[in-house]
């Protein structure tokens, strides 16, 4: 069984991370393309100890993966839309199931569980109103003893980004 919380970074999973460290990952987050050369001559190194920090950042975990953003309105999902869900269970069996069911929706692109009023915030990216709504006709399907689902659709997305910051 798969649960959300397995991947919650705990403190002790963390490896220290300096400078340089931090200058690389600055640079990766902004453009995955780069290559070693350019990042080790933005950060001031030569590009053997350039590309031993970045393995073991990926060895780590820290860099997690490298992948293309896409402009979702040019490819049909520029529908934002939050969808708040409350259960009335909270047992492994329903967790499993609704895993399951959120998975197998590529338009639900974000869930996270939430401490509150609300169990799961949902993050759907779909074309317009009608797909939000076949979207949320497989999610009721799927999903038993859902007490509420509650979409806001985003008029316009003001910040949206990738990159962690640096802790301070």
């Amino acid at each position: 069984m798969i649960l959300f919380w397995d991947n919650i970074l705990h403190m002790s999973d963390m490896i220290e991370l300096d400078d340089r460290d931090w200058a690389i990952l600055k640079l990766v987050q902004s453009d995955a393309t780069l290559s070693l050369q350019a990042i080790a001559d933005a950060v001031g190194l030569s590009t053997n100890p350039c590309w031993r920090r970045v393995k073991r950042m990926e060895e780590a975990g820290v860099i997690a993966r490298r992948v293309a953003l896409l402009d979702p309105g040019k490819v049909g999902a520029g529908t934002c839309v939050f969808v708040a869900i409350r259960t009335r269970r909270h047992d492994a069996q329903w967790l499993e199931q609704f895993h399951t069911a959120i998975a197998a929706i590529d338009e639900i692109t974000e869930c996270h569980r939430m401490a509150g009023d609300i169990d799961y915030l949902l993050k759907v990216r779909t074309g317009d109103i009608g797909g939000y709504d076949r979207i949320y006709q497989k999610l009721i399907r799927r999903v038993p003893d859902l007490a509420d689902v509650t979409a806001s659709f985003s008029m316009e997305e003001l910040k949206a980004t990738t990159a962690l910051p640096r802790p301070d």
